[in-house]
């Protein structure tokens, strides 16, 4: 919701009903994952993707049919359905989607939800989209702290369960479904969540001010982070040299990651890219690091830069199960020569990390391909 919520909102804020469709489960090949968001405005106009343009002219459909009827509808499409390949979905995934109306009536608390997302403060909005028909659509909006909540999704209990539950997929910033008996049962079936979290952008650290950390700055912004280049050298680390990161911080690399753990400002989705290649630096940093519960620690340097770095790392106490989760030489094997192409070998290795994927290319593999 978070890449259509400036029209979703300006339309709500006008007394207009929005056909609103979610992407809940995906299967296979499906293009988009849980979360995203289609929107089908008053006046006709198409905002978003659920698909990557395959069953778009469907659910455009569906999504007016809920705005006139009021009735709230989980839809799935793909291969195994009659209508699969006439509403589009060759790509042999299948996706099930939750389609509402979203009105001032339906969803009262669209501003305050807004409003956290824009100052970055997490929430979470779950909705009910299987079970019981007098469930189907409910909202419970929550935060990270207690008492931070509003709506019901039908009963205490279920309303209980669904916040604990909620706010583990809030803490971590991922968006998923949970599954219950009709009154909250954990261990029950028949009646299912959609938790959409929107917590801050997850961090990038990028340590040392020099060309190599300007593309990963340009590409770690692309890809949704919040990107700090920190340099302990102020003639390097200028804000005009890197104006793609977020900030420019200048401290040496170890005292200013501990600052940050230390104020909680990290967590476990912030990748470390050390890309001194410099021991005074790099070292006490990466001690820091691989002390620390982060998605990707990587470090910068040749085979014999590498080598070194081991040697000194396991002289300061850094033992090898710590040592076996830093990616050094930092990034996938794609020929890189130029920064930029290293941003990109080394933004590969982060995203293959983070889904579990092994960095070979597709024509050589077999199986699905989204997982």
């Amino acid at each position: 919701m978070r890449d259509v919520l400036d029209d979703l909102l300006r339309w709500w804020q006008e007394g207009q009903p929005v056909g609103m469709a979610t992407v809940v489960a995906t299967w296979k090949s499906a293009p988009r994952p849980p979360g995203a968001t289609m929107l089908v405005g008053p006046d006709g106009t198409a905002v978003g993707s659920v698909s990557g343009g395959c069953v778009e002219g469907a659910v455009y459909d569906l999504c007016q049919e809920v705005v006139a009827d009021g009735v709230p509808r989980l839809q799935r499409y793909g291969v195994s359905d009659d209508d699969a390949f006439s509403v589009g979905l060759t790509c042999g995934g299948t996706i099930e989607l939750f389609v509402e109306r979203v009105d001032r009536e339906s969803f009262p608390w669209l501003a305050q939800v807004a409003e956290s997302i824009d100052k970055g403060v997490p929430v979470a909005v779950l909705t009910c989209v299987e079970g019981p028909p007098d469930r189907l659509g409910h909202h419970l909006v929550i935060g990270a702290g207690p008492g931070e909540r509003q709506g019901t999704l039908g009963s205490d209990r279920l309303d209980d369960a669904a916040t604990d539950d909620g706010r583990g997929l809030l803490a971590a910033g991922r968006t998923g479904m949970l599954h219950y008996g009709p009154d909250g049962q954990r261990r029950g079936s028949g009646l299912s969540v959609l938790v959409r979290a929107y917590a801050p952008p997850p961090r990038m650290i990028v340590f040392g001010a020099i060309d190599f950390a300007a593309a990963v700055a340009r590409i770690g912004a692309f890809l949704g982070y919040r990107v700090t280049v920190c340099d302990a050298r102020p003639v390097f680390a200028t804000a005009k040299r890197f104006p793609q990161a977020d900030e420019v911080v200048v401290d040496w690399p170890h005292r200013y990651l501990t600052g940050e753990a230390e104020g909680g400002r990290i967590d476990e989705r912030t990748v470390v890219c050390v890309l001194t290649h410099d021991p005074k630096f790099d070292v006490p940093v990466l001690r820091v690091a691989l002390d620390l519960p982060l998605a990707y620690v990587g470090a910068m340097g040749s085979r014999r830069t590498h080598d070194d770095r081991l040697a000194r790392l396991r002289e300061a106490g850094v033992d090898g199960v710590a040592l076996a989760r830093l990616s050094s030489p930092i990034g996938l094997d794609l020929g890189a020569r130029t920064p930029e192409e290293t941003a990109v070998s080394i933004a590969a290795e982060i995203i293959a990390s983070r889904w579990g994927g092994r960095g070979a290319r597709l024509s050589e593999t077999t199986g699905r391909i989204h997982g």
